[in-house]
């Protein structure tokens, strides 16, 4: 499996794009084959200010819930509103069309701390 080059990933699945200030956060391809198929993503934390590593929501997956771990300080500004009735965009596209939320991050210097797409792969592997 291959992870996308632009994005930053974490040791708890997640991956981030940076564009200026703000970042999409969603779960790796890898996260969502562990998972399953995803059936329900319980994502309330709209406007809250959250450090590295806070639980920014749940995804539910048939088998089993897991936490979703926001990977740099920020405050959550938009949650992917298609994920609501489409909860399997997480599964079919997690770098597209299953983005889970929309960060304003405190510190984009932050980002570079995160792996690459060489060290996730090893990571998983």
């Amino acid at each position: 499996m291959s992870y996308p080059q632009n994005l930053k990933y974490t040791k708890d699945h997640e991956w981030i794009s940076l564009d200026g200030d703000v970042a999409t956060i969603g779960i790796t391809a890898f996260a969502q084959g562990e998972l399953g198929d995803i059936v329900y993503v319980d994502i309330n934390s709209t406007g809250k200010a959250l450090s590295a590593e806070d639980v920014f929501g749940t995804v539910e997956a048939v088998k089993t819930v897991s936490d979703l771990f926001l990977p740099a300080a920020g405050t959550i500004i938009e949650v992917n509103p298609a994920l609501e009735a489409n909860p399997e965009f997480v599964n079919s596209d997690p770098y597209g069309e299953g983005w889970m939320v929309k960060v304003k991050i405190d510190n984009p210097a932050d980002i570079e701390k995160l792996m690459g797409a060489e060290d996730y792969e090893k990571l998983v592997a």
